[in-house]
């Protein structure tokens, strides 16, 4: 897996270098599992997937849209569990049996028990208007008014063509203001509340959700605390949290879930036995403010064999936000949002 996934870089790095971003004329040579990893490689290579325009006040960009982010999930594939057979999954009709052609299928809602209104793609077009390709900037806000928790996807808009000077000047009135423009989107039949903004050289469109997709606390049946902290313990969880404070550097943190499935893959791959681990059984914390002193006493303890990680800088050391490096901004952490 490790010499798969080195040889699905090569041929990234082997796309980038071609003149014109051009993929590799053959990956013949190649074996079968290293193909399907140099297809998934280049399928996953950001492309436009919009094109349209982003309108404010009377002023109209031509805009292509991006993916921000690259999904870097572990792919399993069903198997027999008997046998290791591929598994099938087919659209069968279920009043005739038999199997349907996906040119075929449509969408249908239903209006009472077992009544649908069935629409085809272009019906289903019709509801976007004539602004479909329109996304018309409503108001300019701060950055700082929004709630992360209405924050969904991202991706990058590129100037589309002869908007190059339109983008450019969208781009510098959103960085100098420090503001982000709100306006309303329809992708992949479905409405976006979205959220545009500058950051470094390119414009970033933020999916977010309507007000009426977010659950409100009340809605959770949280018990009423049998006691409120007192200030010791408020002022040492305070302390606490001084304690572990930094900037925020993205490239330290990792998936490290992710990496240990793939070491369980190798594993198993070499002939050993996996074993789950034995569930560590909760211990109630009779003694809040004792555990928050030990929790002092143990950061402090590993404060004083080194610095914590991300804790050598901070965000005032050099007037500016922490920013993460180049290559981190296809997976989302630039971007503020992600799937």
């Amino acid at each position: 897996l490790g010499h798969l996934r080195a040889v699905r870089q090569r041929v990234q790095d082997r796309w980038r270098g071609r003149p014109g971003g051009k993929p590799p004329a053959s990956i013949d040579w190649l074996s079968p599992a290293q193909a399907r990893l140099a297809k998934d490689a280049i399928t996953t290579m950001p492309r436009s997937l919009w094109n349209g325009t982003i309108s404010f006040g009377m002023v109209g960009v031509p805009v292509k849209l991006y993916t921000a982010t690259e999904a870097k999930a572990i792919r399993f594939r069903e198997r027999h569990m008997t046998d290791a057979g591929a598994i099938e999954h087919r659209r069968v009709c279920v009043q005739e049996g038999s199997e349907v052609p996906f040119g075929e299928i449509v969408k249908g809602f239903e209006v009472a028990s077992g009544s649908y209104v069935v629409l085809s793609k272009e019906e289903i077009a019709a509801a976007d208007g004539p602004a479909a390709h329109v996304v018309e900037i409503e108001h300019f806000v701060h950055r700082e008014q929004i709630d992360p928790a209405y924050y969904e996807r991202a991706y990058y808009l590129g100037p589309g063509k002869l908007g190059d000077e339109s983008y450019r000047l969208l781009h510098a009135a959103l960085e100098r203001s420090k503001r982000m423009g709100i306006g309303r989107f329809v992708f992949h039949n479905k409405a976006h509340l979205v959220a545009i903004r500058a950051i470094d050289e390119v414009l970033v469109l933020q999916m977010m959700r309507f007000a009426d997709e977010l659950a409100t606390a009340r809605e959770l049946d949280i018990p009423a605390p049998q006691r409120e902290p007192n200030k010791l313990e408020i002022d040492t969880a305070r302390a606490l949290v001084d304690q572990l404070s930094s900037s925020f550097q993205p490239d330290e943190y990792s998936d490290t879930y992710r990496e240990a499935v793939l070491g369980l893959i190798e594993r198993k791959a070499r002939g050993e036995a996996i074993q789950a681990p034995e569930a560590e059984p909760a211990t109630p914390q009779d003694d809040l403010l004792a555990t928050l002193r030990a929790s002092l006493e143990h950061q402090g303890r590993r404060r004083g064999a080194g610095p914590p990680k991300g804790g050598s800088r901070s965000a005032s050391a050099d007037g500016r936000k922490a920013r993460p490096s180049k290559g981190s901004g296809r997976s989302g952490s630039r971007t503020g949002g992600g799937a």
